[in-house]
């Protein structure tokens, strides 16, 4: 998973990082420059840390998420489309956490003269939305050139003419494309195409400490958080014993980090779950409706082609009964197919022969 901070300059986009992150990276801006900071975070989960006192493995591999801090993209760049190289760092994100300024700061002036996080949330969104357009209207004026030389696939023409000439509509009524329904078959046709307004968007409400959360209206529905970045970032870059202390002090029952990645599971419809094979406890990420079959993919390649089984146990059972042994005398660890759903939390061992 791999979730791309975004925002107008001046934002906190940064400090947002360091605190997801508990990292340190400079938050001094470098207007109109392309600079990404990228961190690698493990997924706090109880649930693994409860599996690991239970089965004591040598090894223990928390699920990742990646986040990456996007500076360089500004207000008007998309009149002209997104430059190619921050175009391509975008597109490799699975979705975008937009930090939306709320907090007001003498020695930080917005870049608008003013802070207003309604108008800042528009902003973005019609950047993404312009860059879009574009986009889809560079792909229909090359399908046009396409036919009048002939020689090329009239169906598949036919077919890619109709899903732009339809996204062409929908980005013209400043629709984002998350909100427009695509078909499997569709689906194949936009793979790699790299539209920016079909990644899922989480609005982060960047607060100054103390300040209320603001009701804002959003241009489109999307699910939305606001938390003090910087008291936050401060927190996260103390010590465990003197982040509890301060925690304490100003009622934060829970860092941005822990929230920010259940947001983000929820965001990108996924789930964890885990195997237990030769001392090593593994949490791995899959989306949710994933089938056995898809899960044991993940593990490896050669798991999923030479499928067999699933031992399957629910974290629950597993946790109540007190070990492998137990659910299995107790009818809780089953076997299913390559079809079954598997659910969140499940503890999973593949039977496979290849």
């Amino acid at each position: 998973m791999k979730l791309g901070i975004i925002g107008l300059p001046q934002s906190g986009k940064t400090t947002i990082f360091n605190a997801l992150t508990r990292g340190d990276a400079s938050t001094v801006a470098s207007a109109g420059r392309i600079a990404v900071h990228t961190a690698v975070v493990d997924v706090p989960d109880p649930r693994v840390n409860a599996l690991s006192a239970m089965f004591k493995p040598k090894k223990t591999i928390y699920a990742k998420v990646t986040y990456a801090d996007i500076a360089g993209l500004e207000g008007g760049s998309a009149k002209s489309g997104i430059s190619g190289a921050l175009l391509n760092q975008l597109a490799q994100m699975d979705g975008f956490l937009h930090v939306v300024r709320c907090f007001a700061d003498e020695n930080v002036p917005h870049p608008s003269g003013g802070v207003d996080p309604a108008r800042d949330a528009a902003a973005m969104e019609s950047e993404l939305l312009l860059n879009d357009l574009i986009a889809v209207e560079r792909k229909l004026e090359r399908l046009a050139e396409e036919r009048k030389k002939g020689g090329t696939d009239k169906i598949l023409n036919e077919r890619q003419t109709a899903l732009f000439t339809r996204l062409h509509a929908e980005l013209s009524a400043e629709i984002p494309l998350r909100e427009v329904e695509i078909s499997a078959e569709e689906e194949k046709h936009l793979s790699g195409f790299g539209l920016l307004t079909r990644k899922p968007l989480l609005v982060l409400l960047n607060l100054g400490e103390g300040q209320a959360t603001p009701e804002i209206k959003l241009p489109h529905p999307c699910p939305l958080v606001a938390f003090q970045g910087k008291l936050e970032m401060e927190i996260a870059q103390l010590a465990p014993e003197d982040a509890a202390v301060f925690m304490a002090e100003y009622g934060i029952e829970e860092l941005s980090l822990n929230r920010m990645i259940r947001l983000s599971y929820d965001l990108l419809n996924l789930q964890s779950f885990f195997t237990v094979v030769s001392d090593e406890l593994r949490a791995w990420t899959i989306h949710r409706g994933a089938t056995a079959s898809e899960a044991a993919g993940t593990v490896h390649t050669d798991m999923q082609r030479g499928f067999i089984r699933a031992e399957v146990v629910a974290f629950d059972d597993l946790s109540a009964l007190g070990g492998l042994a137990e659910a299995r005398a107790k009818g809780k660890l089953r076997l299913e197919g390559k079809e079954y759903i598997v659910q969140d939390g499940e503890i999973v061992h593949i039977r496979f022969n290849v």
